[in-house]
């Protein structure tokens, strides 16, 4: 049992390091979840997805993944952060109106669109595909194993899916206590944000 639950807690504590640094991803989450807190639940999941996803790419595949990945970071960086810039044109064009952008469709088809949306949104970034990668490349064969490789995944899985659900919670929370125009102002702040931040991949620091 302890050879799978220390795998298993790496697993949880990587998961939760690339899941809480509050970046785009997050903001638009929350808003996401001032909307319609369904269509949150569904979007958690798909960015969850993803981190999955990766772990278990880089798992079986570190070293190539940064290497593959590596030599063309900056035009996926690039195309993220022209995704990005869109979304946030297009809601705080929609939140000037009063309106916040990207309300769910009736008939239960806007749990389904957010999921796909949000995975969309989490494979063009690089970072998280070079984040996995490096942390199972310096564990090295220690992972490899069918059983510590799995316990690994299922903690990173875990650890990724409830804390972006604590963010849906909080801002489902957040939803039913703030006014009409405190809303939209939310709206605008958060897609500002969102602005800033691929404007920030685009152009990285030193």
């Amino acid at each position: 049992m302890n050879e799978l639950l220390t795998p298993a807690l790496a697993g949880a504590a990587a998961g939760l390091g690339v899941a809480m640094p509050m970046g785009a991803m997050s903001v638009l989450l929350l808003q996401e979840a001032l909307r319609d807190r369904r269509a949150a639940v569904a979007a958690a999941a798909g960015i969850a997805t993803v981190d999955l996803g990766y772990a278990a790419l880089a798992t079986a595949l570190g070293p190539w993944v940064a290497s593959h990945v590596s030599p063309v970071e900056a035009w996926v960086r690039l195309t993220s952060a022209a995704i990005l810039l869109a979304i946030a044109a297009h809601g705080l064009l929609s939140a000037r109106g009063g309106v916040p952008a990207g309300e769910a469709a009736p008939g239960g088809t806007g749990a389904l669109r957010s999921y796909g949306t949000y995975v969309g949104l989490t494979v063009v970034n690089p970072t998280t595909a070079l984040y996995f990668a490096a942390l199972t490349t310096a564990q090295g064969a220690s992972l490899r194993g069918g059983g510590a490789g799995a316990a690994f995944l299922v903690g990173v899985g875990l650890a990724s899916l409830l804390w972006q659900q604590a963010l849906v919670a909080l801002g489902a929370v957040a939803a039913g206590r703030i006014s009409a125009t405190a809303r939209t102002w939310t709206f605008r702040l958060g897609y500002g944000l969102v602005a800033a931040y691929a404007l920030k991949i685009a152009f990285p620091l030193p």
